[in-house]
């Protein structure tokens, strides 16, 4: 039986997470972090994106993305093959570099949003074992660039959108974002998206 064919949709946010075969290291020192940027970099002068968050971790990483221009499976397809192709090269690599094909949900509403940036964010905290003691200490995370108020370093990625999401209580803020992420458990809210 074939795979499904992906939708879709130029509008929509995608969480995406692309992992290591069987779960090897695709990022195994800071100058392959620096490549993968440069690789989303040269994609994005191809085929314009927006990106409201991000986490790069050992063995795999989560985008949160929008692809407005080209379906998501051909900016991705770009993306992971310039990137498995720079780390075969270095690092004398031969075989499947990633475990399969990309994993993507949709996120769609603002609570789904909101919801998938937090949990890319918690990323590092939230492994059996933490990898930092708060989310701002891990580097290859976007959550450092909103929780520092930094400019973003690329013109891809979007720092201002996520707070305008957030539901009551939280203030339409960069503090309130950094609230709405730092809560261990929110709590299922009908107030609107």
């Amino acid at each position: 039986m074939g795979r499904s064919r992906r939708i879709w949709t130029p509008h929509a946010y995608e969480h995406v997470v692309m992992r290591g075969n069987n779960r090897q290291a695709i990022f195994q020192e800071k100058s392959d972090i620096d490549a993968f940027f440069r690789v989303l970099t040269y994609a994005h002068e191809k085929y314009p994106f927006t990106m409201l968050a991000y986490c790069l971790m050992t063995n795999h990483y989560h985008l949160l993305i929008r692809s407005p221009e080209v379906p998501l499976s051909k900016l991705m397809a770009l993306i992971n093959k310039r990137y498995s192709d720079y780390h075969k090269k270095k690092y004398n690599y031969s075989g499947y570099f990633y475990e399969s094909r990309y994993y993507s949900g949709k996120a769609i509403t603002h609570k789904s949003i909101l919801a998938v940036s937090r949990y890319v964010h918690r990323n590092p905290i939230d492994t059996s074992t933490p990898m930092v003691a708060t989310m701002k200490d891990y580097p290859h995370s976007s959550y450092r660039l909103y929780a520092d108020a930094l400019q973003a370093p690329y013109q891809f990625l979007d720092l201002s959108y996520l707070p305008t999401l957030l539901p009551r209580p939280y203030s339409k803020c960069l503090t309130g974002y950094l609230m709405y992420c730092e809560e261990r458990d929110l709590p299922e809210r009908r107030d609107g998206e």
